[in-house]
C-alpha cells in the first residue's frame, strides 16, 4: 500500500476503487438499533456499488448476523458498543460465531434499558473483553460532539495515551460526522501510527458507501482485515451534506425518545466532567484579571461562584438540546 494519499477527501468512485481494491463500508447501521435499512436493502445496495460491508449496530448483532447469510456480499462482523462513559468502541470480528459468543457474555449481561442506552462496562473493560477474541478493536469518531468520541472531557491526556495503546486504531473519515472533526481525526490517526479506518455510520441506505475502506489484497473477510491490522488501506471519503444529516438525526431522534432517561443522565454526567475540566482555568483567568485591578478576595469568590453555577446551567441546558436534535446519540 502506498504510504502517501492514505486519506482522501472526495467522494468514492466505485468503479475505479474496486478495481485495484477490496472496498468496504466499515460502519453502518440498520433498523435492529437507530438505523432505517433492513439488511436485505443493505445487501442490494451494496451489490449495486461492489463494496463489502461491516454493520455495526449499537449494542446489537442481529443485523451482522443476519447479513453473513447472505455468501456473495462480503460481510465483516462488527458491533459498536457504547461503555458506561457514553464513548462509543467498533470492533470487528473475523468470524460470526465469536461475535455471537462476545455479545452473549460480553455484551447483553450489561446492557441498558434498550439497545442505544450505554452499557455498564468501562471503555477499558469494553476493550478488555473484546480482546479476549481474535478482533480488530476501532475507536469511531474520535473526535466528535461531546462523549461519543473518546477524546472528550471525560478522560485525561494521560488516560487518552492508555485507551490509544490498548486499541488497533481510529476512525478517520466518518461521513456523518463535520469535516473539521473528521480532519483533527485523521491529524491523530497519522500521530498514533497505528492502522485507519473510514466508514458512513450511515443510517439510511443513501449514506452507505460515502466512506470506505480500502486494501490491496484478496476480495475475503481474513484478507481483509489482516490487511486493516497490519495498516496496510487507504480511506477515501466526504462527509455527509447538511440536508441528508438532518434526515439522518431524524432516524436517530424517533429511537432517542425511548432512551431519554440515559441521555439526560449522561448529559448530566458530561456536563459536570466539562465543568470541572474548564473551571480550574476559568478561575485562574478571573483571579489573575482582578488581582491586576486590585479587586478582594471576597468580591473574587462571590464572582467565580456566581459564574460556575450560570457556567453549570448553561452547560447542561446545551447538551440536553443537543441530544434531543439527535445529534449526541
Amino acid at each position: 500500500m502506498n504510504k502517501e494519499n492514505r486519506v482522501e477527501f472526495e467522494r468514492p468512485d466505485f468503479p475505479e476503487l474496486t478495481g485495484k481494491y477490496t472496498v468496504v463500508d466499515l460502519h453502518y447501521h440498520t433498523r435492529y438499533s437507530d438505523g432505517a435499512s433492513t439488511v436485505g436493502n443493505i445487501v442490494k445496495k451494496a451489490r449495486e456499488l461492489g463494496i463489502g460491508i461491516a454493520i455495526t449496530d449499537h449494542n446489537e448483532i442481529k443485523g451482522a448476523v443476519e447479513i453473513d447469510k447472505y455468501k456473495d456480499v462480503l460481510s465483516i462482523p462488527g458491533i459498536e458498543i457504547t461503555s458506561k462513559e457514553g464513548t462509543h468502541i467498533l470492533v470487528y470480528f473475523y468470524d460470526i460465531d465469536s461475535l455471537k459468543k462476545f455479545y452473549k457474555n460480553d455484551v447483553k449481561p450489561f446492557m441498558g434499558s434498550n439497545v442505544m442506552s450505554s452499557t455498564s462496562l468501562n471503555v477499558e473493560e469494553v476493550i478488555r473483553r473484546a480482546g479476549k477474541f481474535r478482533t480488530i478493536i476501532i475507536f469511531p469518531h474520535p473526535y466528535s460532539p461531546a462523549y461519543t468520541g473518546v477524546c472528550n472531557f471525560y478522560f485525561s491526556k494521560e488516560k487518552l495515551n492508555r485507551l490509544f495503546s490498548l486499541v488497533d486504531g481510529v476512525e478517520v473519515i466518518n461521513s456523518g460526522n463535520l469535516n473539521r472533526w473528521n480532519m483533527k481525526s485523521t491529524v491523530l490517526g497519522f500521530n498514533l501510527s497505528k492502522t485507519i479506518s473510514g466508514g458512513s455510520d450511515g443510517h439510511a441506505i443513501e449514506h452507505m458507501g460515502r466512506a470506505v475502506t480500502c486494501a490491496q489484497c484478496e476480495n475475503n473477510r481474513e484478507a481483509f482485515l489482516d490487511s486493516l491490522k497490519a495498516n496496510a488501506v487507504k480511506v477515501v471519503g466526504k462527509e455527509i451534506d447538511i440536508f441528508k444529516k438532518v434526515t439522518s438525526n431524524s432516524y436517530k431522534l424517533k429511537t432517542n425518545i425511548n432512551n431519554c432517561p440515559d441521555l439526560v443522565e449522561k448529559n448530566l454526567r458530561y456536563g459536570y466532567a466539562v465543568i470541572q475540566s474548564k473551571s480550574r482555568t476559568v478561575k485562574e483567568n478571573v483571579r489573575h484579571r482582578m488581582s491586576k485591578r486590585g479587586i478582594g478576595k471576597k468580591i473574587y469568590n462571590a464572582f467565580v461562584s456566581s459564574s460556575y453555577e450560570r457556567f453549570n446551567h448553561n452547560f447542561i441546558v446545551f447538551f440536553f438540546m443537543l441530544h434531543q436534535t439527535g445529534m449526541m446519540s
